[in-house]
């Protein structure tokens, strides 16, 4: 038996939404915050280790199924719970998934795997409005991540939230560029997966009210975006977020709107010249180089890139958690007249991102609006 989350508190008025997001800024009320227990070095599979080096890629392969070594996950899970701390701290009810141990394997009639972790709840879920969505991921190392989320899922429907799951995806290798490799500078852009059908992370995905800004990424095809554009329907617009990128996966170490009328890019990735021209009234903030990373094992564990410290999470329009590290960042986010707080999560990156990944807000106080040209 595992145990059970921590479920959130009753709402307090029968009007009370349990779900209701609209954007990445408006006043946070309650989150999802990923856990490590029983986390797994995940597969080998192509799709994985299409975004790290190939001697990453073989000692991937050699370790997959394997538990973390304690060096990398207990400053991690320390950090993490530290985190949680802060975030009910200032007064935000947070709700956790159960634990799971994911070297266990799974499979279907066609491929078999074991798991990876539930470190980052924004890849799985998708809070649109009242409705959180369960997105087809096109890692078979994730296939069954959000059961360990089932039980919020099912409290949050029963206490009125719309809980929808897109189709189930089958990941066969058609799915998968056999010949696939990453396109060099100058060359067409290229993604191991293939538009065999709709594949998308949640994390490729971020809102500003009546607007979504998307990626296309080696976890994200044209299928999966179009089929959430349908799924929205007429009251919502998705823009692409061209990238530069060469192995692109996630848009919060590229794109995240702060607040109404401002968003934070990437400037290795990102041409501010080519933005979508919902946004030619916004304010676009360049984010700095980040520190560099002094720990040589976190260099060459992470597999997120050197740039998440965009990866921040906003508690209203001016306070913004952001990592301590990442000096640089701190003084700019000041500059620019939000009011940051610092905090530690950079042993995090081995297990999937920082603050914006390790989360999912599922209330946020507001009204849907739009906030685009």
């Amino acid at each position: 038996m595992t145990a059970h989350p921590t479920l959130p508190e009753q709402a307090t008025t029968v009007c009370r939404p349990a779900v209701c997001s609209h954007t990445e800024w408006d006043p946070l009320e309650e989150i999802v915050v990923g856990r490590l227990d029983g986390a797994a070095i995940p597969s080998g599979h192509p799709v994985v280790t299409c975004n790290i080096p190939r001697w990453a890629a073989r000692l991937q392969r050699k370790s997959a199924g394997r538990r973390y070594p304690r060096a990398l996950l207990e400053p991690a899970r320390q950090e993490l719970e530290e985190f949680v701390a802060l975030l009910r701290s200032l007064g935000i009810t947070v709700t956790r998934p159960e634990p799971v141990d994911h070297r266990a394997r799974f499979g279907t009639p066609t491929w078999s795997s074991r798991g990876f972790c539930n470190s980052c709840p924004r890849d799985s879920l998708l809070v649109i409005g009242d409705e959180i969505i369960e997105t087809p991921m096109a890692w078979p190392c994730r296939y069954f991540e959000t059961f360990s989320y089932r039980a919020l899922l099912k409290d949050y429907f029963r206490r009125g939230a719309r809980w929808t799951a897109a189709p189930k995806p089958q990941l066969t290798d058609e799915l998968y560029d056999d010949h696939f490799t990453v396109p060099r500078d100058g060359e067409p852009m290229r993604y191991i997966i293939t538009e065999f059908e709709p594949v998308f992370d949640a994390a490729d995905f971020v809102r500003a009210g009546r607007d979504l800004f998307a990626l296309h990424s080696n976890v994200t095809n044209a299928m999966g975006i179009n089929w959430l554009r349908r799924h929205l329907g007429p009251g919502y617009r998705i823009h692409e977020i061209p990238s530069r990128c060469r192995t692109p996966m996630h848009i919060d170490t590229t794109f995240l709107p702060l607040g109404p009328g401002k968003a934070l890019v990437n400037p290795e990735y990102v041409d501010i010249d080519h933005l979508p021209g919902a946004l030619r009234s916004w304010d676009i903030l360049t984010a700095p180089e980040p520190d560099p990373i002094p720990d040589r094992l976190l260099k060459i564990t992470s597999m997120c890139g050197k740039w998440l410290s965009l990866n921040v999470l906003m508690l209203d329009e001016h306070r913004v958690i952001a990592e301590r590290h990442h000096t640089g960042m701190l003084r700019a986010l000041e500059k620019w007249g939000f009011t940051p707080i610092p905090s530690d999560l950079l042993h995090y990156a081995p297990f999937g991102g920082s603050f914006h990944c390790a989360t999912l807000d599922i209330r946020r106080r507001g009204d849907l609006a739009s906030y685009c040209d």
